[in-house]
């Protein structure tokens, strides 16, 4: 960790236009810790959002919720989410707390068994909630949980991008890699590919209808994430972002899970 922490704060010396004298994991680094550098200083936040599931026919059910994150200095974000609807998942809440090294911690609160469940290291590859959403999937990205490599600039929906990958150093995760669009422009997340255990294409996931906030954050209202192994495909639609609302700690505990309505 101690390497890795060294690479990260020499990463930040690298001018972009100096990115070609670089190694290739070098520039994948710079290009993963600019994207996050940018977004710091969101203190909080809120959203509502609408989850669309669709099975392997085209099917398609809905779920409402409520997302609630706050940024906490030097570690990972906080994230409470809790659903609305339908009736029968009305109250169910899911507390996550990222770390910028380690394992994160992650509860699981179900309101017919007025019980609150710690979510094991060894299953955040499970499906969030019955959708294509792994639970890692839906933590904050810290970087320094994956190492870097730059492979390519493209064009990605007419957009100028890097495309690195990123190899997760949690041993438990779902994924052996991922490979990442980023448009060049502003450092956000275009598509991402996530091969499976044994190395194979599993998911795609594709944000657009970006929208920028307070003149710097930029949130994606659109992810899509397509299985291709089971013909399933899961759509999240986000609305209402707010920022620096006043959350603090006291509403991300385990007690917040319960009193969540």
């Amino acid at each position: 960790m101690k390497l890795l922490k060294t690479i990260i704060t020499t990463s930040l010396l690298i001018p972009a236009l100096a990115l070609a004298n670089v190694s290739p994991e070098q520039k994948g680094l710079y290009i993963a810790t600019e994207g996050d550098r940018r977004d710091l200083g969101f203190t909080d936040s809120m959203s509502s959002l609408t989850m669309e599931l669709k099975n392997r026919n085209g099917d398609i059910s809905i779920r409402r919720l409520r997302t609630l994150t706050l940024e906490i200095k030097n570690d990972g974000d906080k994230i409470l989410s809790v659903f609305d609807q339908p009736a029968d998942i009305k109250g169910t809440s899911i507390l996550t707390f990222t770390h910028k090294q380690g394992n994160d911690d992650q509860w699981l609160y179900l309101p017919a068994l007025k019980r609150v469940k710690r979510i094991s290291s060894t299953n955040k590859s499970g499906p969030f909630m019955g959708s294509e959403f792994a639970y890692e999937d839906i933590s904050s990205q810290e970087v320094e949980k994956y190492t870097y490599r730059w492979i390519r600039d493209e064009q990605f929906n007419g957009q100028d991008s890097f495309v690195i990958e990123r190899y997760p150093l949690d041993k438990k995760s779902g994924y052996t890699r991922q490979v990442v669009w980023i448009d060049k422009a502003e450092y956000r997340m275009l598509k991402s590919d996530f091969y499976d255990r044994k190395n194979t294409l599993l998911k795609t996931l594709i944000a657009s209808g970006y929208q920028q906030y307070q003149g710097k954050f930029w949130r994606a209202h659109e992810l899509e994430m397509t299985n291709h192994q089971n013909g399933k495909a899961s759509r999240l639609v986000f609305s209402d972002f707010q920022f620096q609302t006043g959350l603090n700690e006291r509403d991300f505990n385990k007690n917040s899970l319960k009193r969540a309505k």
